[in-house]
Formats: structure tokens, C-alpha cells, sequence
């Protein structure tokens, strides 16, 4: 499989402002990110071809973005699979591409989130995809479960965790569309109101209403619209059967998804030493505690050392490997059908150079890494300039 990807080059991308988007319906978020992209490209919507469409709770999707463009009679088609949704859209994309079934190419994710009249993302009905009882606990308390493992298994403590979300408000701070652009300190993160012990306020994401989108186009017409565009190098995806944490046996010390979606997108961009080949990472930082486990299961470190990675600063921006430059899910917010998006969106603009104060010096390969459903799935992207 490798190299089909390659056939593949990102021309323009765009992202709304993430956040409480009261003043604004879908269709706007929609038109704000899709716009931008296709301004990046030099197009207008009536080059485009074919759309995807990444959304995790609006069923109509499709038709939504056919309205909000006011692009008829062209084939547009709605992806799902939990939070890897935008990066499955992407993938789905790329693939028509690639085949040289189309040549101009949009993905577009959105969410709107913030006006359910729920306090968070909607509970599923009981029974619903899985054990009818521990399928409708929630998000923080399976992963409080990972990171008091984690805290017994390696002997640290809560700080560990507190570091990623200062580190990740620090970098949020410096993004002006990011849903929190505000530093909090240490003590703040640790003396925070506690959500699912040992996870407090501050080492959990966002929710959010938000939009993203890319165009892409064959790599051999790529020059035609810019001469920085963006190659895509390799995407791996992985769905499990059931939910891994409710498997017997499970250690909670990663999550396998996230390790067979890498090995996939390593192997496809021939990438044997990610810590040393990648400049550069976008991961799903949902919980602080996810963020350390995703770097063991991306292989940037071995097993048990996320943690000394982010106690050494190497992932700050100004760090030997920069993860999560523009906030990440923690500060940028977390619309679901928009975060993988939102994420290429990020490393496209760190190959290119424009990320301002957030900048990744001599940014030349990128990752971008979500993990959704509790967690059952993950996808992985490279990019490259």
C-alpha cells in the first residue's frame, strides 16, 4: 500500500474559531472553514468535484453542507467513526484522488455541539453499540481508570499529568481560533475541581462548536495551485471489536488502535524511527493522561517514559519533539467531526511555515493522531512538505 497516498497533495485548508459559537449555526461554521480553504487553494466551490463530510451527531451531514455551500448535484457523501471521523473523511478522500477519480477534492468537518441542551456530547440510548451497562459511563472516568494505573504502574504522581495541560494552555494561548487562549499554572491545574479522580478541570478537553476543511488535489497538479502545497505521506486506521477497556485482561497502559493505525501510516511513509524522522504532532489529547499514553503508543518513547517527556519539556514547542503546538483538544476545543481536520489543518500550516508564534523550526514531516469511541478507534496521518 505504500506510496498510494503519495499520489496525494493537501492545496488549501481552513478552520473556524472553536468555542461556545452562539452567534453562529452550523452553516456558518461551515462557510467560515470550507472559505478559507478554498481562498488557500484559489478556487471557488464550483471547482470542486466531490465532497466529504466528517460529523458525529448530525445526520443529515451531507445535505447540511450541500445547502451551506449551495452546491447541488455533485456527489457529497457523510462519514462517521467517532472522533477518528474527520480523519476517516480525509483517508476516504484521498483514496478518490488517488484512483484519479477526481482531481479537486473538498473535506469539510463541522460540529455543533453547544446548543443540544445537554451539559456535554449526548449519551447514547442503552444498548446501543455495546454492554448496555458500562457502555453509558462516561469519557472521564475510563480514562481517570488509565491514569491511575499509570500513576501506580511508573510511581508518579498527578503532576505529571497537570504538565501537558500547562504546557497545552501555553501553546493555546498563542491560537487565536482556539476555544481557551489563556495560560493556567501548575498549582492552578492541580488545585482545579476534580472531574473523575485523579483528572481535574484543567486535564480535560473542551466541548465545542467548531468546522475545519482541506482541499486536495493530485499531487502531479499540486504546482499548479501553490508551490508550498503539502504531500500526504501515509494514513493508518484502525476499529476495534467491542471496546478494548472492557476486555478482560485489558492493563490499561495504551491502546492498541493507536499502535496499529502508526504501524499502518509508518510503513506506508517509510518512517522506522518516528522520534527521530517527525518533527512535529498533533495528538488526541483528550485527557492529559491520553496525551502521555499516546506518545508510548506512537512509538516517540518507550513504554512508561511519556511521562519524562513531557517532565523534560521535549515536547514543548521550543522542545526537541513539539506535540500539540496549537493546544490540542485541551485548549482548542473538540467538536468531533472537526478535531481530525482541525489537526491537518495545523500540521499543513507547520510545513508551510505559518504558524507564527507557534512556529516549529525547519518543520519538514508532521503527524496528526486521533482516538475516539471510548477509545475503539484511531487514525494516523503524515504529512510531509
Amino acid at each position: 500500500m505504500g506510496g498510494v497516498f503519495e499520489r496525494v497533495a493537501i492545496i488549501g485548508a481552513g478552520c473556524s474559531k472553536f468555542g461556545d459559537n452562539f452567534l453562529q449555526d452550523r452553516y456558518d461554521l461551515i462557510i467560515d472553514a470550507t472559505f478559507e480553504a478554498l481562498n488557500d487553494a484559489g478556487l471557488e466551490p464550483k471547482d470542486i468535484q466531490a465532497i466529504w463530510v466528517s460529523t458525529q451527531h448530525e445526520m443529515g451531514g451531507a445535505s447540511i453542507v450541500a445547502d451551506a455551500l449551495k452546491l447541488g448535484s455533485i456527489p457529497i457523501s457523510r462519514c462517521e467513526n467517532f472522533c477518528a471521523s474527520g480523519m476517516d473523511a480525509f483517508r476516504n478522500a484521498c483514496f478518490s484522488v488517488a484512483a484519479g477519480m477526481y482531481e479537486r477534492v473538498l473535506v469539510v468537518g463541522f460540529e455543533k455541539v453547544k446548543d443540544m441542551g445537554t451539559k456535554g456530547l449526548p449519551i447514547p440510548p442503552v444498548g446501543w453499540g455495546g454492554h448496555p451497562i458500562l457502555f453509558n459511563d462516561a469519557p472521564p472516568t475510563n480514562f481517570a481508570m488509565a491514569a491511575t494505573k499509570y500513576m501506580e504502574r511508573f510511581k508518579v504522581d498527578r503532576t505529571a499529568f497537570a504538565k501537558v495541560g500547562v504546557k497545552n494552555h501555553h501553546n493555546g494561548s498563542m491560537t487565536p481560533k482556539a476555544q481557551l487562549q489563556r495560560e493556567v499554572t501548575l498549582e492552578q491545574v492541580l488545585n482545579a475541581p476534580m472531574v473523575a479522580w485523579p483528572l481535574g478541570l484543567y486535564d480535560c478537553c473542551g466541548v465545542a462548536d467548531g468546522s475545519a476543511a482541506v482541499v486536495i488535489t493530485k499531487k502531479e497538479l499540486a504546482k499548479n495551485f501553490r508551490s508550498d502545497y503539502i504531500t500526504v505521506r501515509g494514513i493508518g486506521l484502525s476499529v476495534s471489536v467491542g471496546r478494548p477497556m472492557d476486555r478482560p485482561g485489558f492493563d490499561y497502559g495504551g491502546f492498541p488502535d493507536s499502535q496499529i493505525a502508526s504501524k499502518q501510516a509508518y510503513e506506508q511513509a517509510g518512517i522506522t524511527n518516528p522520534r527521530k524522522e517527525i518533527d512535529c504532532a498533533e495528538v488526541h489529547d483528550c485527557f492529559t493522561i491520553t496525551e502521555i499514553l499516546n506518545y508510548e503508543d506512537l512509538h516517540f518513547c518507550e513504554r512508561g517514559q511519556g511521562w519524562r517527556m513531557v517532565e523534560e519539556g521535549i515536547t514543548n514547542l521550543e522542545g526537541e519533539f513539539p506535540v500539540n503546538m496549537d493546544g490540542g483538544l485541551k485548549c482548542f476545543g473538540h467538536p468531533i467531526g472537526a478535531t481530525g481536520l482541525r489537526m491537518v489543518y495545523e500540521i499543513y500550516k507547520q510545513l508551510q511555515g505559518k504558524c507564527g508564534q507557534r512556529q516549529v523550526k525547519n518543520a519538514e514531516i508532521g503527524l496528526a493522531h486521533t482516538l475516539g469511541g471510548l477509545p475503539r478507534n484511531s487514525c494516523v496521518i503524515i504529512l510531509s512538505n
